[in-house]
């Protein structure tokens, strides 16, 4: 009885806290306060170390409510719901409805531009003159940002992590991003893009251990308009902090190697 009683009393506050349904979509990160960051040799700001995002972009970019194996959270795309188009959000509820299938996550592949930014996993930041390299615990991915001047190369191609082209924009580094599959999604929500997808981030140093991320996602297939999505980053301060390992190919064979009607083995 007196544990009915409790679940009675907590359960509409916990329900009030918990849903999110109505509340606007709003990016998670205020306009960066004025900061100077410290100088690598060659004079640009000092981005390097491991940095994580702490958020459940991962899960879903727009508000939504928990559920089972989803926690809570707050949209990290600045204007409200997404702008599909009519055919397009369409598409995004049946992507949801199949995830388990269709999210290239399930198969242990790369995730594309922006969502491995912000997948529960650490990344680092290490600078050369001519490039900037990022190193994801996820799978292994590494990533070239080059900064050499020369354009994209002439497509079209298809690549899960896009091609990387940067610039210094006083203390923020920009990436032009281009050349993606169409494979890849925003989230485990379904949220997609085309082959078509123009990204652009905006990594600035906002404090010794923080970063806004700023992502502006253009693809006029899906999407009525350019839109835009923003989070901090934070850098990791653990002691002996070093990005590890995540092969989730070798632990999704290790899983599904007896299974003899594993999706995993299926002619694709």
């Amino acid at each position: 009885m007196a544990r009915w009683l409790v679940l009675s009393v907590i359960g509409p506050s916990m329900l009030a806290i918990g849903s999110l349904g109505a509340m606007p979509g709003a990016a998670q990160s205020s306009a960066p306060a004025t900061y100077t960051p410290p100088r690598t040799v060659d004079g640009h700001p000092d981005l390097q170390g491991v940095w994580q995002a702490l958020n459940t972009a991962a899960w879903d970019i727009e508000d939504h409510n928990a559920r089972l194996g989803v926690p809570a959270g707050r949209g990290v795309v600045e204007g409200g719901p997404l702008p599909y188009q009519p055919w397009a959000l369409a598409k995004k509820q049946e992507n949801a409805r199949n995830r388990a299938a269709l999210d290239l996550e399930g198969r242990c592949h790369l995730l594309g531009v922006p969502r491995m930014t912000y997948m529960p996993y650490p990344f680092q930041v290490v600078q050369q003159q001519d490039k900037v390299t990022i190193l994801y615990e996820y799978l292994g991915a590494v990533r070239y940002l080059y900064m050499n001047g020369n354009p994209h190369p002439k497509g079209p191609i298809e690549w899960y992590l896009g091609d990387s082209r940067a610039r210094w924009d006083g203390n923020t580094l920009v990436v032009d991003v281009v050349h993606f599959t169409d494979q890849t999604w925003f989230d485990r929500a379904g949220n997609f893009h085309s082959d078509a997808l123009h990204v652009v981030e905006r990594y600035t140093p906002t404090g010794p251990d923080h970063m806004r991320y700023e992502v502006t996602i253009e693809d006029p297939k899906v999407f009525t308009r350019p839109w835009t999505m923003s989070m901090p980053l934070y850098r990791r301060q653990d002691t002996q902090v070093e990005i590890l390992e995540y092969e989730c190919m070798a632990y999704l064979l290790e899983q599904e190697w007896d299974k003899a009607d594993s999706p995993l083995f299926r002619p694709q």
